[in-house]
């Protein structure tokens, strides 16, 4: 009976010693086959600023507040060429000088008909003047008895011809000034000076070539291209559904491709008044931002590709996600402490494209996943934060 009883009992010791070790060598299998922890990127619910923002659709440019592209109204030959392209310029400054012999002649004829006028003007006066005096001798003679009323008359009525002479004498001058003037005129069509101070963007024509004015409705190149480089500002394209959200004087933030590490900040000084449709585009709309800093664009140079990013709304110490970890439906991913994705839905406010508020739904300190297009990312799967490199300090 002893016998029996120890030989069950070794029994039920080697059926409990290969259940353990099948259960040991199973948990091994699991643990060895088991899904691996995803690595998510995550980032902490915090408190912070939210704005809502509108930005371009397109590239914008930087552009000066005055650029002119210059030419004479006058076709010619270029006789001087006083500038070249990147050259300063001041107000006035002689830029351009075509071949206007024939002009600065047709001045000087009329500089020689003045001073003949002006000496026909000395003779018909003096004339005059002699005149007045023999009309009035005559009347105090007549007044005496010694000359007849005849006589008087006749030399008033020379006293006044003579005077209207002297009057036609100056009248001439003033005609003279006139064609001066007028010769000077058209010798200043076959000139360019600058308008206003800048910096000469584009010559287009050597001395010797012929400029010819634009025909109407053809543009040609412009003799100089000058620009004020002093003021400077963005336009960009704003979506027509954006634009309405926007007022003149809105703050905003301005970034250029070659300053990528820099915001320049600014406010909206125009809203163009019209829609532009371009073909297979959107509708959009002008909108121009100034530079607040007028040091900023000193090292700026027109035609910089920018973009802009107009403030509309602003919220402070407010609980924030970034934007890049909301799914559709107001939804995140939130890791858990276990470890777990979990999916939460949240109650949003104010949006970018860097920060979104969430009202309620989510509490500070909340790890969101924002690396959303990796594969296998979901609720209810085991995920691991990705730890980030060290930046070496320098």
């Amino acid at each position: 009976m002893n016998t029996t009883s120890a030989g069950t009992s070794r029994t039920v010791r080697r059926i409990v010693l290969a259940v353990l070790i099948l259960s040991l060598v199973a948990g091994v299998i699991w643990w060895a086959t088991r899904p691996k922890p995803i690595a998510v990127v995550v980032r902490a619910v915090e408190v912070g600023r939210v704005e809502t923002t509108v930005a371009n659709t397109r590239a914008g440019s930087v552009a000066a507040c005055r650029r002119a592209k210059l030419a004479p109204p006058l076709g010619g030959r270029i006789e001087k060429l006083h500038v070249r392209e990147g050259d300063r310029v001041k107000a006035g400054q002689l830029l351009v000088e075509l071949w206007n012999d024939d002009l600065a002649a047709r001045e000087r004829i009329s500089r020689e008909q003045r001073a003949t006028a002006l000496a026909h003007v000395r003779e018909a006066c003096l004339l005059a003047d002699t005149a007045t005096r023999e009309a009035a001798r005559s009347r105090a003679l007549r007044d005496k008895g010694f000359v007849s009323e005849g006589q008087v008359d006749r030399a008033e009525s020379e006293a006044k011809a003579k005077q209207a002479g002297c009057d036609s004498a100056r009248a001439q001058v003033q005609e003279a000034n006139a064609r001066i003037g007028a010769s000077r005129a058209d010798t200043a069509r076959s000139v360019v000076r600058a308008p206003f101070d800048g910096i000469v963007a584009e010559v287009n024509g050597e001395v010797g070539e012929y400029l010819t004015p634009s025909p109407p409705g053809i543009m040609t190149l412009p003799a100089v291209d000058l620009i004020d480089d002093s003021c400077l500002y963005v336009t960009a394209p704003i979506d027509e559904v954006d634009a309405a959200r926007l007022k003149v004087g809105l703050s905003g933030r301005i970034t250029l491709d070659a300053y990528r590490d820099r915001h320049f900040s600014g406010k909206v000084r125009r809203i163009a008044p019209y829609v532009l449709a371009l073909e297979k585009q959107a509708r959009t709309v002008e909108v121009e931002v100034e530079f607040d800093n007028p040091g900023d664009i000193r090292h700026l140079l027109v035609g910089y590709s920018a973009d802009i990013e107009v403030v509309v709304d602003t919220r402070d110490n407010v609980l924030r996600i970034p934007t890049t970890a909301l799914m559709p439906g107001s939804r995140v991913l939130v890791l858990t402490e276990e470890g777990m994705l979990e999916e939460r839905k949240i109650e949003t406010g104010l949006t970018n494209w860097e920060f979104t508020e969430a009202k309620s739904g989510i509490e500070r300190g909340a790890r969101v996943v924002t690396s959303l297009e990796r594969a296998g990312v979901k609720a209810g799967v085991r995920a691991v934060a990705e730890e980030k490199p060290e930046t070496k300090k320098p």
